[in-house]
């Protein structure tokens, strides 16, 4: 958490998860475990009042900043979030897709294994679980495939959210007009360069 500035910066997650089927398209914070979620949006984002809540994603060549900060209620628990990312596919489809509003959730993102998996479970390569050799450091049975270990991931959504009306996409050169970003490149890019 960065403390030169009045506004809390915390970038301690994983990054950043995409859902597109639900009523609203969700961007979710990812965090190593559910309870560091839980106690995260227990102690702050609870407190946001939806229509405070501002997100701004500022592109800069192939990566971006996830920048995220709100109103509270409770003023002296209040942090803004914020992470540089690489582009992907499911961020240009949420980029393209969201119309302008977007569920906020918290969620939790774990490695699998071969061992943590049931048979049907696929596998990074594309394959399922029992398509995996256990007695061959979990490589894939395949010929075509050069999947040498079975790997996959999980994320766990909390059920609570907000919904988010203020979602704005900038270029790095053009954030001296918006506030949030501004403060959030300065403190935790600029500064550092200095």
């Amino acid at each position: 958490m960065s403390s030169h500035s009045p506004i809390p910066w915390f970038d301690d997650f994983l990054g950043l998860a995409y859902r597109f089927y639900d009523l609203r398209m969700n961007v979710v914070p990812l965090f190593s475990e559910k309870k560091q979620a839980n106690d995260l949006w227990r102690a702050t984002v609870n407190w946001w009042l939806d229509h405070s809540i501002k997100i701004r994603f500022v592109e800069s060549s192939d990566s971006y900043w996830f920048i995220m900060g709100a109103d509270s209620e409770h003023p002296q628990s209040n942090i803004s979030f914020f992470k540089k990312l690489n582009k992907s596919k499911n961020y240009e489809r949420f980029k393209k897709g969201h119309d302008g509003e977007a569920y906020l959730r918290l969620g939790s993102y774990s490695d699998q294994y071969l061992k943590d998996v049931k048979k049907s479970a696929p596998c990074d390569c594309g394959h399922a679980a029992e398509d995996h050799d256990k007695n061959d450091n979990d490589a894939c049975l395949y010929e075509i495939c050069s999947c040498k270990k079975f790997e996959s991931f999980q994320v766990n959504l909390l059920k609570k959210k907000k919904t988010v009306t203020n979602i704005v996409y900038l270029d790095e050169k053009n954030i001296k007009d918006d506030p949030l970003a501004w403060n959030c490149l300065n403190v935790n890019q600029y500064s550092k360069l200095k």
